[in-house]
């Protein structure tokens, strides 16, 4: 298979390519807003601590004839007969050539061998969904029976209690990005139900495809869901209880640990369940919404 870096570099070539296509369409400008600008003004560092989103091969060097993005020129209207081509970079390519990149990893995860129990008892690979452009993502720990089924991460009864705390934090499911430590359901030999927690290795062996879907979406906040993915991510063994409400950082990332959406359906306390929406509402405040009185409210006694 051709190696594939999933770094900033590729992403900035594909962009590139994508606005000489527009060039010999006949489209001679585009119109990009102040955030845009802004954004191509910052110069942006390869992630440190992962040199490839392949955990088998190493990043592609650096192009010698790609100048470095620097800057971005004080206007809206930028020419692309006399501007240079990094400086025009769009985001619409860039959202492109992060779903391309994505859409590959996909393909290898999905026929991935490297866990054989594993992949001898599930059903489906759950790779993850969402916008591989999102600031924010959520990671839990290994998809259940339900997730198994149907191939997507948390659609069973967490899964669809996940999906109301990010639609009340003012997302949508489709605008954050959510996936797991393990792609496969861990095997449960000699038990018709019920989950088993991943093994240490099983995390390790699995976790490369999560580092690269983290090169590729680039979040500004990741939340962490439970123990499990706390460990997967940070390597902290412990109670979550400890954990939950403080930040962390993963690779210049801020992590939320939290409780998973698993537990709070245990739970009948209300005050657990005002735990993880306090947790929410410092992740709302570290990517810079608006919150609600309404919101700041939630399981509260009145």
């Amino acid at each position: 298979m051709a190696p594939m870096s999933l770094n900033y570099q590729q992403l900035l070539d594909a962009t590139i390519q994508h606005l000489e296509e527009l060039k010999v369409q006949g489209v001679k400008s585009l119109s990009l807003s102040p955030e845009t600008l802004a954004a191509l003004a910052s110069p942006r560092p390869s992630p440190t601590g992962v040199a490839s989103t392949d955990p088998c091969r190493s990043p592609a060097p650096p192009s010698p004839n790609r100048p470095a993005l620097e800057s971005a020129p004080a206007l809206s209207q930028i020419s692309l007969e006399t501007a240079d081509p990094v400086s025009t970079a769009s985001a619409s390519a860039v959202r492109e050539a992060k779903a391309a990149a994505m859409a590959e990893l996909r393909s290898r995860a999905m026929v991935c061998l490297k866990c054989q129990h594993l992949a001898a008892s599930r059903k489906n690979v759950v790779f993850g969904v969402g916008d591989a452009d999102s600031m924010l993502m959520f990671v839990g720990e290994a998809p259940g029976a339900d997730e198994d089924e149907q191939g997507e991460p948390f659609v069973g009864k967490a899964g669809q209690l996940l999906t109301r705390i990010i639609q009340t934090m003012g997302f949508t499911r489709d605008s954050v990005y959510i996936a797991n430590i393990l792609k496969c359901r861990p095997d449960t030999p000699g038990q018709a139900t019920g989950n088993r927690k991943p093994t240490s290795e099983e995390m390790k062996t699995c976790l490369p495809y999560l580092l690269a879907q983290i090169d590729i979406i680039e979040p500004k906040v990741i939340v962490a869901l439970g123990a499990t993915a706390v460990e997967g991510l940070l390597g902290r063994a412990g109670g979550i209880s400890r954990l939950r409400g403080h930040w962390q950082e993963f690779r210049g990332v801020p992590v939320m640990p939290t409780y998973h959406p698993a537990y709070l359906l245990r739970s009948e306390a209300l005050g657990e369940k005002r735990k993880v929406w306090e947790d929410m509402l410092q992740v709302l405040e570290k990517l810079g919404r608006p919150i609600s009185e309404k919101q700041r409210n939630y399981f509260l006694k009145p």
